[in-house]
């Protein structure tokens, strides 16, 4: 949603509302207070289903300071999106509005559909016009939230799945630790059920059946609810998909051990030529950078159709290219004509999207296919080429020229 000027103008002297949050400018501890605002309107624990408004250059009393909104200051804000800090990824608008005759930078932001939100590990709330950390009993809310507004597929329960299909273990020792803040951790009093719950990787404490996406990141076998839930991986001898396979993988598992897997298979099959001859200093260059292909791979994970279709995603090494299809076409505000676009990005996944970077798969959202084009142009290849349809996406990375 858009705020009209006078909506913004009257919320902007507001000092009661749980709505508005304003900062003089981004200095100081600024920046973190901010992120905590949009954690906790992203979770919108009073059930508003309003945007929050975060004011940039508007004094305590709501009176704009004049702060210059610079093009820099807005990117700022906007990275607040993607830099990770904030998961699930919130959704969020950033923009310079003339309110009073003054500039100043606002940012709106929505209500989550999969709550709770964290900012570090911590979930936030607010609480009148004060921002707090919420309580067991908030979090319970939360979860319920997300029940009742579920949109996306990896948030549904699986009927036949039940607790014994996670590893438990693995979520207690190694993605709790990752995904909740420490000093939450060490006053946690909830029980397992509400730790899952909560990590949205069961549906809720009493009702502890595995989410789509708790399956995908814990499951013990996830291939039995979720088919094609795996990478195919073939090494073909040629530049036709008939031509001899030389090696074969399908990598399967939990999405850390999937794509491990994969990495392995990459790394083998990426060959380094060392050129003494051309230059002043020894030159070590491979096959194909390593991280172009880690970066694109992980997109294919992270924003597939797990819905509807058994197709696994594919990643055929040919002699002359590498091919990466996965099943699912655009989505949301992505579309053939802007994908791939910096900083246009949407998430049909947004659990496994937050998995992903709890796990350490995904550095910053949004920036793994402009990190593959770098790596790539470094590596002297041409840059990945995109072929999308409504059902499939195919990127194809050329060997050097």
């Amino acid at each position: 949603m858009r705020y009209s000027d006078e909506e913004l103008t009257a919320m902007m002297a507001d000092f009661e509302s749980d709505l508005v949050e304003r900062k003089e400018s981004l200095g100081g501890d600024a920046p973190k207070l901010a992120r905590q605002a949009i954690c906790a309107y992203a979770n919108d624990l009073p059930n508003h289903r309003k945007a929050g408004v975060l004011f940039i250059g508007v004094d305590d009393d709501g009176t704009p300071t004049g702060l210059r909104i610079t093009d820099r200051l807005l990117l700022q804000l906007a990275d607040m999106k993607s830099d990770g800090n904030i998961l699930p990824p919130p959704s969020l608008t950033v923009e310079k509005r003339k309110l009073e005759g003054t500039d100043v930078a606002v940012v709106t932001v929505l209500p989550a559909d999969a709550p709770p939100v964290r900012y570090r590990g911590v979930v936030r709330i607010r609480v009148g016009p004060r921002r707090d950390i919420a309580s067991q009993q908030d979090e319970r809310i939360l979860v319920e939230k997300r029940r009742a507004m579920d949109r996306s597929f990896d948030a549904a329960a699986v009927p036949s799945a039940t607790l014994a299909d996670l590893d438990l273990r693995r979520f207690e020792e190694e993605y709790l630790p990752r995904a909740v803040n420490a000093e939450a951790l060490a006053r946690n009093e909830r029980s397992l059920e509400e730790r899952l719950a909560a990590t949205k990787m069961v549906d809720a404490p009493e009702d502890p059946r595995p989410t789509v996406a708790g399956l995908l990141v814990l499951g013990k076998t996830p291939q039995d609810f979720l088919p094609g839930a795996y990478i195919q991986f073939l090494r073909i001898d040629g530049t036709e998909l008939g031509d001899n396979v030389i090696d074969e993988t399908v990598c399967d598992g939990p999405i850390l051990s999937a794509l491990r897997r994969l990495d392995e298979k990459l790394a083998a099959h990426n060959h380094t030529a060392v050129d003494i001859t051309s230059r002043p200093v020894e030159a070590r260059v491979s096959t194909y950078p390593l991280p172009a292909l880690q970066q694109l791979t992980r997109n294919a994970v992270m924003h597939r159709a797990y819905e509807g279709t058994n197709a696994p995603i594919h990643a055929y090494w040919f002699n002359d290219r590498v091919e990466i299809t996965n099943p699912g076409g655009p989505y949301g505000a992505v579309s053939a004509e802007n994908f791939g676009r910096p900083g246009v990005v949407d998430y049909r996944n947004p659990i496994l999207a937050e998995a992903m970077r709890v796990l350490g798969l995904v550095q910053r959202f949004g920036a793994g296919i402009p990190i593959a084009r770098s790596e790539l142009s470094a590596n002297g290849h041409p840059p990945p080429e995109f072929h999308v349809e409504t059902n499939w996406l195919q990127c194809m990375v050329r060997a050097r020229v």
